[in-house]
């Protein structure tokens, strides 16, 4: 089976004329969860990659697993204030407002190839902001990795216009 049949679309979630994308199918496969995983994994072996960075809170779910896989560690992007201890933030505009996200200050090294992983990329805001934090302490975006990529939204687009790669396993047309 491929990774779309386990994604299911909820119309008007979480509002009115929004398709949502939602991968709870695809997790609580052990097969599609497998698949999705490996893909990940496959695409990276052999690569040279010293951490995996996941944005809060679905791309811990995939980041974890690929970095396991792969043998590196694993680096959360997590919202304002969630992190204990010294942080490095980037500010980002949402459709309505600003947000922020923050990792561990001593995280990423100098020079370091980061994967990043997240389950959906849509407008690319949350992504673009994880690409200027990482960026930001000197590591270097090997590729960005997502489930899911909404082309006609045009995330994967900025962030190839930022310079980084992008990968999806799976595309739908349509916001």
């Amino acid at each position: 089976m491929s990774i779309k049949s386990y994604i299911r679309t909820v119309p008007d979630y979480p509002h009115e004329g929004i398709l949502f994308r939602d991968i709870t199918g695809l997790l609580e496969n052990a097969r599609g969860l497998r698949t999705a995983v490996d893909a990940m994994v496959q695409r990276y072996t052999g690569e040279s990659i010293d951490l995996v960075a996941g944005i809060e809170a679905r791309g811990f779910i995939f980041g974890t697993a690929v970095a396991y896989q792969l043998g590196v560690g694993f680096i959360p992007i997590r919202k304002a204030g969630k992190l204990p201890g010294g942080v490095v933030g980037v500010d980002y505009q949402l459709e309505y407002g600003t947000d922020r996200m923050e990792m561990h200050a001593d995280a990423i090294s100098e020079g370091d190839k980061v994967l990043l992983i997240d389950d959906l990329i849509a407008t690319g805001g949350t992504a673009a902001a994880a690409v200027e934090l990482i960026r930001g302490v000197g590591g270097t975006v090997v590729e960005a990795c997502f489930v899911i990529d909404l082309p006609d939204l045009g995330g994967a687009d900025r962030l190839r216009s930022l310079g980084c790669d992008c990968f999806s396993l799976c595309e739908f047309e349509g916001e």
